[in-house]
Formats: C-alpha cells, sequence, structure tokens
C-alpha cells in the first residue's frame, strides 16, 4: 500500500459528532462510491464533539503526513462564559459551582488575556482524549474515574479578545441550579446538560495555538486569573496550518459532493 496514492479531505464537522465518527462516515462513504476495500484512513488531530470546525481527513499515503500536520498550528474562535464552571468546562455537563462576577469589565480581561500568550504549562481537562495510564481520560471521566492528566507545554502565538459582554444582575425569578456527576454516562455529548445563564458575562475570542492546546483548559484558567470561574460555550476550529474551514466540505454533504465521477476524487480509484 506504500505505493499507492493518498488525499487529504477537509471536513467541516459539526457539533456532536466526535472525531472518530466522522472518520468513520468518510470511510463508508468511499468504500461505497469508489469500490474500496481496505485502505488507510485517519484524521490529523482531534476535534472535541461539542466543537465544530476543520478536521482533516487523510486517506491512502497521505495518512503518513497526519504527524506533520498535527504539528501545524491552528487557529480557533469561540466564546467563554464567565462567573461559573462545569467539571468539564465547557456545556457537555451541566453548571456546578458559581462566582462572582461583578469586577469583572473589558480592561480586566485584557489583563489577564496577556497573561496567555507564549510558551505556557497547561492541565489537560479530565474530559480529554489524552491518555492516561493507557486510557482516554475522557472514557474515565466520563464513568466517574478521578484522574489528573500531567500538564504539558503548549504555545499560544495569538490571543485576542474580539467581543466582550459585560455581566448584569440575574432577574428575579432565576435560581442558580447545579448538577452533580452522574456516573456511567458516556455519551452527555450527543444531549449537552449545561445551559447558559443570560446575566453572566461573555467574551467571544481567536486563538492561534500550537499542537495539544486545550481552549477548555484556557477558559478555565483565564476564570481562575480573573479571580472567578469560566468554561467554554462555543468553539470551531478555523485553521489547521494552510488549510482553511471555508474550503471544507461540510460532512453531511459529503454524498452529494465527493462522487464517483469526481475529477479532484478520482485518485481514489487507484486505491482499489
Amino acid at each position: 500500500m506504500s505505493d499507492k496514492p493518498g488525499l487529504i479531505i477537509p471536513i467541516d464537522k459539526p457539533l456532536q459528532w466526535t472525531s472518530f465518527q466522522v472518520v468513520n462516515k468518510v470511510k463508508w462513504h468511499l468504500k461505497r462510491t469508489f469500490g474500496l476495500k481496505k485502505f488507510k484512513i485517519g484524521h490529523a488531530g482531534t476535534l472535541d464533539p461539542l466543537a465544530s470546525g476543520l478536521l482533516l481527513v487523510c486517506v491512502g499515503s497521505a495518512t503518513r503526513q497526519i504527524e506533520s500536520l498535527q504539528q501545524s498550528v491552528k487557529t480557533y474562535a469561540g466564546t467563554m462564559l464567565l462567573g461559573a464552571t462545569t467539571p468539564c468546562y465547557d456545556l457537555e455537563r451541566a453548571i456546578d459551582a458559581y462566582y462572582p462576577y461583578a469586577h469583572i469589565d473589558a480592561e480586566a480581561v485584557e489583563r489577564v488575556r496577556s497573561q496567555f500568550t507564549g510558551t505556557l504549562l497547561q492541565q489537560p481537562p479530565q474530559f480529554s482524549a489524552v491518555k492516561v495510564d493507557g486510557q482516554r481520560a475522557y472514557s474515565a471521566a466520563r464513568e466517574g474515574a478521578a484522574i489528573e492528566p500531567t500538564p504539558k507545554e503548549v504555545t499560544i502565538y495569538s490571543f485576542n479578545i474580539t467581543d466582550f459582554r459585560p455581566g448584569k444582575a440575574p432577574s428575579a425569578d432565576w435560581v442558580p441550579t447545579t448538577s452533580p456527576i452522574e456516573e456511567g454516562k458516556r455519551d452527555y455529548y450527543r444531549a449537552p446538560q449545561g445551559t447558559i445563564p443570560p446575566h453572566l458575562p461573555q467574551l467571544d475570542f481567536r486563538i492561534e495555538c500550537s499542537k495539544g492546546t486545550y481552549i477548555r483548559s484556557i477558559a478555565r484558567d483565564m476564570g481562575q486569573a480573573l479571580g472567578s470561574g469560566a468554561l467554554l460555550t462555543q468553539l470551531r476550529r478555523l485553521k489547521i496550518g494552510d488549510y482553511d474551514v471555508d474550503n471544507a466540505l461540510p460532512l453531511l454533504e459529503i454524498e452529494q459532493r465527493i462522487l464517483a465521477d469526481s475529477p479532484e476524487y478520482q485518485v481514489l480509484k487507484e486505491l482499489a
């Protein structure tokens, strides 16, 4: 198989799909469309189920480029909610604690933002794809196990706040609620438990970073640096190196876009 061709297919991953599920869908579509049997396929960098955007699916000899693609600079855009936390740092689980937020203004956010550029030592989330003792951290965390992924060095090349919406007093009928972790639940990402209290401050951002950076961890750390809490409510991967999500195929359109007579995919016939 080493002398057979390959192709990199940029996919725009929708919410609530795992990266593994995306690869599987592409794999079975290619098998049916091009009469393929056994061929190499993989992706160049996991994207969380509650994140959308660019996922590079590598087919055939292009799988040899996975490692170099993973080393590329990534660009993300998203939103953080301030004044609350969840155990997974995003909306997969419900809010577990609330924090003061009245002291947080645009100036404070900008001052703290400047602390999160350059080379940092980052603690990955418990709900992440990093391996701990040979097991994916998210598998253990979703089963209620207490785990501590090893901190690792990451680089934030740029971090810009594109919008800040200050908090306000909650409505008179708002009641803070929290929810404990339920053991044995492995697919919360299909029905996220978290909701966004509309009175809490929010900020939009854009980040360029190195391989292995967890944006959810940046949200958690920013909340702590602001003397509050924070979590990630939206995330979209825009770029991986020279690849841009604007040129990616929406996953749910591959049956209409990747056809047996599509000129750009004819090379796949050689994998049969």
